[in-house]
């Protein structure tokens, strides 16, 4: 019989392997498919019958990333992609031959950047004053002017961004590495997602979640407001000794459940939650604590400004964990519809000014940060979004509108730290910064890129689902080596 002690001491019967789960699954609601049990590149081991080939394929440039993600459409031709022809032209159509992909069918005239542009550190690279803090690690940045998605839809480019399909159920990005790659740390999952404070993004936990892979991969989403996970610890007190007789014991019936019923990918992937859950009893708390930071990180990252507080704790976050082994850190600034987003079809300069104050400080302070300790030559940072915004006004014809539309065909993401160019850009839009016009890249591209940098090669890291051999690609991708050092 196990025994559960009350705060006053005394001790009642707690019978069946029902009433364990149950109160072990309500304090650890937010983590029940993480599996950190294997050290470094034990995960990397191949799959019975998958025919795996482990990574790392080649040497790794980069040992960790943050992924920083714009949900709603960064306008790109208001931030990095400057077009002086936007200037020149503003209020007049655009000169196109055809019928602009317009989401909501409004073609307005050209409207000029809605922040000015200037030149920027040694490397010259063009930033608009929409961020002046990043601006000033402009020589730290590798910009990537032609990026394109196959499709303009919120949803859909949002799951294509972070798991190369437009559709649910596939693995994202982090749940990719964590299979490759394996665990870093005991004591913290591989791949955590840091959602936005104000709300989760378009298409929710789907966006971290593992798909076909085992369950294990699967992100876990910390809150950067409050407590960073609920009840994770329980809620009474409860003595080590009986602790350790409890989990013996549920971990005995969940071995003999296992060997009674089958391999169950699910309970096997909760057993080890547990054990993980144990460990960050003492973790989170030690790792999610902002107050041992001094006060200049602080005043660094922002957080003691209202505007961008939430941010820069979340920024802040960031790299405590990837200092304590967490390979993959998703970041996200925006919610989903109806919430705060990026999504400037009415108004660019209320909804990017607001949006760009939350984040540009932080975003800079954490680069700052890296570089600082020494850390930026081995971490990946990627600053990206599902798509960009028209450089004509969403407003009907003639009228010059204060918002901008989707736009798939050509937008901007950067990338800094391990293995690349800083302070240099790559590929072109047109004239206008509507299109893709050389060296353009796929989000196949950048992923395959990113995963080069990590000791990847994308065409091998692959796992067999329902007759195909997927990849995080799919049949496409290719590394954007031009972006290199």
């Amino acid at each position: 019989m196990v025994r559960s002690e009350h705060s006053s001491g005394s001790e009642r019967p707690s019978a069946t392997r029902r009433d364990l789960l149950a109160w072990l699954a309500t304090g650890l609601s937010g983590i029940a498919v993480a599996d950190l049990l294997a050290r470094d590149h034990l995960l990397a081991a191949p799959v019975a019958g998958q025919g795996a080939d482990p990574p790392p394929h080649h040497p790794a440039r980069a040992r960790r990333a943050i992924q920083i993600f714009l949900q709603g459409g960064l306008s790109q031709v208001d931030s990095f992609d400057y077009k002086p022809e936007l200037i020149r032209r503003h209020g007049q159509p655009m000169p196109v031959t055809e019928r602009p992909d317009a989401f909501f069918g409004k073609v307005g005239p050209l409207h000029r950047p809605h922040w000015e542009f200037r030149q920027r550190g040694q490397s010259g690279l063009w930033i608009s004053e929409l961020f002046p803090h990043m601006a000033g690690c402009a020589d730290e940045l590798t910009v990537i002017h032609a990026m394109i998605s196959d499709t303009n839809n919120h949803t859909p480019a949002t799951y294509m961004a972070h798991t190369g399909f437009k559709v649910q159920g596939f693995p994202a990005l982090g749940a990719w590495l964590s299979f490759g790659l394996g665990s870093a740390t005991d004591d913290l999952p591989t791949f955590v997602a840091l959602p936005d404070a104000r709300g989760l993004p378009s298409g929710g936990a789907s966006n971290w979640g593992s798909g076909f892979l085992p369950a294990r991969h699967q992100g876990v989403a910390f809150r950067t407001r409050g407590p960073a996970i609920f009840d994770l610890a329980p809620a009474r007190p409860v003595s080590e000794r009986t602790a350790r007789a409890r989990d013996e014991l549920l971990a005995a019936m969940n071995r003999r459940h296992l060997a009674q019923h089958g391999d169950s990918d699910i309970l096997t992937a909760r057993m080890r939650s547990y054990e993980l859950a144990g460990r960050m009893q003492l973790a989170v708390p030690e790792v999610t604590d902002l107050g041992r930071e001094s006060a200049a990180t602080h005043v660094l990252y922002g957080t003691d400004r209202p505007e961008c507080a939430d941010f820069g704790r979340a920024c802040l976050l960031a790299r405590r964990l990837l200092e304590r082994g967490v390979r993959f850190v998703q970041l996200w600034s925006g919610g989903t519809f109806g919430g705060p987003t990026w999504d400037a079809h009415d108004d660019v300069s209320k909804n990017h000014g607001g949006e760009a104050q939350r984040i540009d400080r932080p975003v800079a302070g954490l680069l700052r940060d890296l570089r600082q300790r020494g850390l930026m030559d081995d971490t990946l940072v990627i600053f990206s979004s599902e798509f960009g915004r028209t450089p004509f006004a969403q407003s009907d014809a003639g009228k010059v509108g204060k918002g901008r539309d989707h736009n798939a065909g050509g937008f901007t993401a950067w990338l800094a730290g391990a293995g690349l160019k800083p302070g240099t850009a790559h590929g072109q839009t047109d004239a206008f910064g509507y299109r893709a016009v050389d060296s353009a890249v796929s989000v196949a591209d950048f992923h395959a890129t990113i995963l080069h940098l990590l000791g990847i090669d994308h065409e091998r890291l692959t796992y067999y689902h329902d007759g195909i051999r997927r990849r995080l690609t799919n049949v496409h991708g290719r590394v954007v080596r031009e972006i290199l050092a």
